[in-house]
């Protein structure tokens, strides 16, 4: 009955910039779009709905309650963190390796925290 999660939302005071910016820096398309709503959506299918914020924004800590981060998957963690670079993306660390992945955190155009992951070996 139940097969999974269809999408994720975030909320962004400019969902047509974030959705713009998952396109230019992460390699999504646009999927759908309607009323200032965009659905993003990565090679593997993952997706994102952007919706209109309301009201400001709290600071956001990465322990915070609530969901934390988004998680990229990379084939080639270098070259992902060497193209983000070049684009003047704002790496909040330095890569690192944890249990055999590579990860490195970053912030989006709306400072949602997102990271690449490259797994040394699949979640069962």
């Amino acid at each position: 009955m139940f097969v999974g999660l269809e999408h994720t939302a975030i909320a962004s005071p400019s969902p047509q910039k974030l959705a713009a910016w998952y396109v230019e820096h992460l390699g999504f398309r646009i999927n759908f779009e309607y009323d200032g709503n965009y659905f993003v959506r990565a090679a593997n299918g993952a997706m994102l709905e952007i919706i209109p914020s309301e009201g400001a924004r709290a600071e956001q800590k990465m322990r915070d309650e609530g969901i934390r981060h988004l998680a990229i998957e990379v084939t080639d963690f270098d070259a992902a963190h060497a193209a983000l670079k070049a684009q003047g993306v704002n790496f909040t660390g330095q890569p690192y390796v944890n249990q055999g992945n590579r990860l490195v955190f970053f912030t989006d155009c709306d400072g949602n925290f997102v990271h690449l992951i490259q797994r040394e070996k699949p979640l069962p």
